[in-house]
């Protein structure tokens, strides 16, 4: 029995992962795309952003969303038929060379409810566990302190008959911040990670937005504006205020190059104008 799901690989060689993300450490590219090439070097690489992966959508097929971090890798991807996480792609779980690996994976679509969470210690498996409420495909190894309240009902409403006593997406996400040390849902740190897509698709291309170019008197206006608000205990947003005087320094510059312009035109016309009467004074 398998399903479709988003499958999350975390590559651990540091004894305190935790540190390492709450830093919320930037994404190279060139990671990503080295470590696709290895996996596959036939696949067309491209890159479709950077993006925190605890505040985005999920991998669609093809796609990969990728970090390495000092001593943290982390790898999400789409898997049409997850089931036991013990059967988990081998070329994934070795992708980055890590002292531990935790898999996590959540069904989406027809796969929605399905769960599971593994730890991998070098090639032998500690602990696994794939279920969706009603079915249990997997359950390897000791349970874990964190899983307590989850198999004593604690943490779900009870359904009755033959059912887990609770959802297994929902221990999944609990493996994971145990395991991790730190929250990976969108009110944890920021997991910066970029996406790539290996179907051939063309890079996306996102034209810069132009700022809106302002004259000086327009700018200067809601300054000296007797009828705006102002109060020196007023709090103002940091990047609001520095807008208005950006802006206002952009009008300034644009102004100050327009008289440049019109002071040089003059000095030039001028300048013709007295060699034209010199020679003619010639003549």
């Amino acid at each position: 029995m398998s399903y479709p799901a988003v499958v999350t690989f975390w590559y651990v060689g540091t004894a305190n992962p935790a540190a390492v993300l709450e830093a919320e450490p930037k994404a190279d590219r060139g990671f990503g795309r080295k470590l696709l090439s290895q996996l596959n070097p036939r696949w067309p690489i491209t890159p479709i952003g950077q993006f925190p992966l605890n505040r985005s959508t999920k991998p669609s097929k093809a796609e990969f969303y990728i970090a390495g971090y000092p001593g943290v890798a982390v790898l999400q991807t789409f898997v049409e038929d997850c089931g036991k996480l013990s059967d988990i792609s081998p070329d994934l779980l070795a992708a980055v060379p890590a002292d531990d690996v935790f898999v996590f994976a959540e069904g989406t679509g027809e796969g929605a409810g399905f769960g599971g969470f593994a730890h991998f210690h070098g090639e032998e498996v500690s602990r696994s566990l794939c279920a969706t409420r009603t079915a249990l495909m997997e359950d390897l190894g000791l349970p874990e302190p964190f899983e307590a309240p989850y198999w004593a009902g604690e943490r779900a409403e009870q359904i009755g008959g033959i059912s887990l006593p609770f959802e297994p997406v929902d221990l999944m996400h609990a493996a994971e911040t145990a395991w991790l040390g730190v929250d990976v849902s969108p009110d944890g740190p920021d997991i910066n990670v970029v996406g790539y897509a290996v179907d051939g698709r063309p890079e996306p291309k996102v034209e810069p937005r132009k700022p809106e170019t302002k004259n000086v008197a327009e700018v200067a206006a809601k300054f000296s504006s007797p009828s705006a608000d102002y109060d020196d205990y007023e709090e103002t947003a940091d990047d609001e205020q520095g807008g208005e005087f950006a802006q206002f320094a952009d009008a300034s510059a644009a102004a100050a190059r327009r008289i440049g312009r019109g002071m040089k035109r003059r000095w030039r016309d001028f300048k013709d104008a007295v060699v034209e009467r010199i020679r003619h004074s010639d003549r």
